[in-house]
């Protein structure tokens, strides 16, 4: 009897349960009409690139990227479906259909730009100086031996003002191993690269800089702007997902998920939307 009286109970509070979600999914209203490609659901081609973009232990998405893609969902009504990509095929599952957007600090360049419409800018991934003395500036670079990522943009200034003292690298784990070695006196990396691994313990012994504005290096003037990635032929989507961003930056979103994950929170403030040649 006591059995049956608690079968009835779990019953009826998990249908009560269900009601609740119901109501509360219905009293969501989107602030903009579009098209997804699954109705009511956005679907995300999320790339690993801490803090950027990647799936937690839990299978949920998070980094800068995914807490904003996450929030334009939440005013948007939808339901988040997070796909796990490698980088090199990111792009494409956008361009094939398969995803909405993709995360992990995609710049708004000219050539992007092209095939894709690219968001209103999220941060500015900055330039960053990592050593062991906190150097700031370019002509702290000169005479030592400098290490930095391919793909970046500040990559052909630096090889022209370094030449050979500049030794380029696949990925960020491998040139932070060889500046904590002491193999390179100087790394170059993304500044939020820097700041999200100090926040977590790692880079122990190294400081990290944004590096000061110089002329031989055009990315410290100019930084590149993040953005989210989406279909040409996706307007109405564009303009709701632009809108949503200017309401974070306005309202302050935006500059709280950069403080969650150790950044300043002045990256938020973009300047008007650009393309990097």
């Amino acid at each position: 009897m006591i059995n049956a009286i608690w079968k009835k109970t779990l019953t009826g509070a998990a249908t009560a349960l269900l009601l609740t979600s119901v109501a509360q999914a219905q009293d969501c209203k989107p602030k903009h009409e579009f098209k997804t490609i699954t109705p009511g659901v956005l679907t995300i081609a999320v790339t690993n690139y801490a803090p950027h973009s990647f799936i937690d232990e839990g299978g949920a998405m998070r980094g800068l990227d995914g807490d904003i893609a996450t929030e334009f969902a939440k005013r948007e009504c939808l339901t988040v479906k997070p796909i796990a990509v490698d980088p090199a095929a990111a792009i494409q599952y956008v361009l094939s259909g398969q995803a909405d957007i993709t995360t992990g600090d995609w710049y708004r360049t000219a050539e992007r730009a092209k095939v894709m419409n690219l968001s209103y800018p999220l941060y500015k991934d900055q330039m960053g100086l990592y050593s062991k003395d906190g150097v700031k500036t370019v002509e702290d670079l000169v005479g030592k031996k400098v290490g930095t990522v391919q793909g970046y943009l500040w990559v052909t200034d630096a090889k022209k003002m370094l030449g050979a003292d500049l030794r380029l690298y696949p990925n960020s784990v491998n040139m932070h191993q060889d500046l904590q070695s002491g193999r390179i006196d100087i790394g170059i990396d993304g500044y939020s690269n820097g700041a999200y691994a100090a926040k977590n313990g790692s880079l122990k012994d190294v400081k990290i800089e944004i590096a000061q504005p110089d002329d031989r290096i055009r990315a410290t003037k100019e930084a590149a702007q993040a953005s989210l990635p989406y279909a040409k032929s996706a307007t109405d989507f564009g303009t709701a997902l632009d809108a949503n961003i200017q309401d974070m930056h306005k309202d302050g979103t935006i500059a709280a998920i950069l403080k969650s994950y150790g950044l300043d929170e002045k990256a938020g403030d973009t300047g008007e939307p650009m393309l990097i040649e």
